[in-house]
């Protein structure tokens, strides 16, 4: 089989992942799966998982990506009191990023059918989610601002700050994305291609916001802070402006911080998913629901506006990352991996 493998340590995906051909398809061990990936999710963090900064002690090489949607092909005796072959699954593993992946079946989350929609929700809504309702504390009139908004993540929550009848604000890069976020909810989309962010949000909530959802870094955190409200908190989900430095960081205006927050008894508080598994399974099962009653929009981005055209094939995860680093997704991205018609299996 074909699989993507961290040949060398880097942010730049392109020098630290190499496409194995002829690869040996690996074996379900007793309480394992073997699913055929159909649709496999590229996450900004991609890049930090190439350049090792999950886990400083990781050797290369290893397998990349970190989640799918398939079909079980195979699978051992304790997974299958359970699971049948043909079934659909998605999961969230390293190792995503190839024709077949052993997921043990006590992570995987069985799906009603093969659709990149469900992939959506497996990290990036799960985190809007959890996120929100731990650290949040939505309620109704609250005003919440979330970055990049158009992004796989940020269109949950938009979508679900709205559920919570809060006011949303959400920052974008095009009249497209504007226009994406107008129809899932978004009462005020700010391009800041064409506007000056700090400035409509002095102009339009002059007493700031209640919460944000922050995942840029850099200038964006900085303006975030500066728009918060007395109490305001503001999450940071993750600082994608950084992730293609040597560093991984993005500077921020880091010394006025703790000034800025005394002044308005507000907060600044990480989100990291790992670290809510508790609470996952439960906000899985929520967001599968709103989805099945159409109560949720998953905006899956295949590449189909891409210069190259759609993301078919492992080898289009390259291009897949390239695209999301130059903030063109609307949505989640998405790659589709057809059945290889070499396939044994």
């Amino acid at each position: 089989m074909q699989k993507l493998v961290v040949t060398q340590l880097s942010p730049n995906f392109r020098e630290a992942v190499t496409l194995l051909q002829g690869s040996p398809v690996p074996l379900p061990g007793d309480g394992d799966l073997l699913v055929r990936n159909r649709f496999v999710g590229v996450n900004a963090s991609d890049i930090n998982f190439s350049a090792g900064r999950y886990n400083t002690s990781v050797k290369i090489p290893f397998d990349a990506g970190f989640e799918g949607i398939g079909e079980v092909v195979a699978l051992g005796l304790t997974a299958s009191a359970k699971y049948t072959i043909g079934q659909a699954v998605a999961y969230t593993t390293p190792g995503s990023f190839a024709e077949y992946t052993v997921v043990p079946a006590k992570i995987a989350i069985p799906v009603p059918s093969v659709k990149p929609e469900y992939l959506t929700l497996l990290i990036s809504g799960t985190t809007a989610y959890i996120s929100l309702k731990e650290l949040g504390e939505l309620s109704e009139g609250k005003k919440v601002l979330v970055t990049a908004a158009a992004g796989g993540t940020g269109q949950f929550a938009v979508q679900l700050a709205k559920k919570a009848k809060c006011h949303v604000i959400g920052t974008c890069s095009s009249a497209e994305k504007s226009v994406f976020l107008k129809s899932v909810g978004c009462d005020l989309p700010i391009n800041y291609m064409t506007e000056n962010v700090g400035a409509v949000l002095k102009r339009e909530y002059p007493e700031g916001v209640d919460v944000v959802y922050e995942s840029v870094g850099g200038e964006m955190f900085d303006l975030a802070v500066n728009a918060l409200a007395i109490k305001g908190r503001l999450i940071i989900i993750g600082f994608i402006s950084g992730y293609q430095t040597p560093t991984g960081l993005s500077p921020v205006k880091a010394g006025t911080l703790p000034g800025k927050l005394l002044k308005k008894s507000a907060s600044v508080q990480g989100f990291f998913l790992n670290h809510y598994f508790s609470e996952y399974q439960k906000a899985m099962d929520h967001l599968l629901k709103m989805y099945e009653s159409q109560e949720l929009v998953c905006e899956v981005d295949l590449g189909d506006l891409s210069p190259e055209g759609k993301f078919t094939g492992l080898e289009s995860v390259f291009r897949a990352v390239d695209y999301m680093y130059m903030g063109k997704n609307t949505g989640k991205i998405v790659v589709e991996l057809p059945h290889s018609v070499n396939s044994k299996l």
